[in-house]
């Protein structure tokens, strides 16, 4: 599968440079299993981040901006199940 991800971001806000630095993250941890990273220029205070078209993360109804970890977690839910994280995953229970 050619796993995606797009980062929209609001130009106004001034967030590029995050959202270029949350694609370059996981760029790097997913570099087997990513094959693709959009940044989306956008307005009105957007922050939205889809794996495989699925709404993963919105700044309006999340409530701010995901800890990278987190992020991590999220994105490997949806395009690499069964992929460790090491440090980074949660905590088994």
């Amino acid at each position: 599968m050619n796993n995606s991800v797009e980062i929209q971001y609001c130009t106004q806000c001034r967030w590029m440079l995050r959202a270029a630095w949350m694609g370059q993250e996981l760029l790097s941890t997913f570099e087997e299993e990513l094959h693709e990273l959009i940044l989306r220029p956008g307005t009105g205070g957007i922050f939205e981040i889809r794996a495989n078209g699925k709404l993963i993360w919105s700044r309006k109804t999340m409530g701010g901006f995901p800890e990278i970890t987190e992020l991590k977690q999220l994105i490997r839910d949806e395009i690499a199940p069964e992929k460790s994280l090491g440090h980074a995953d949660r905590k088994k229970q």
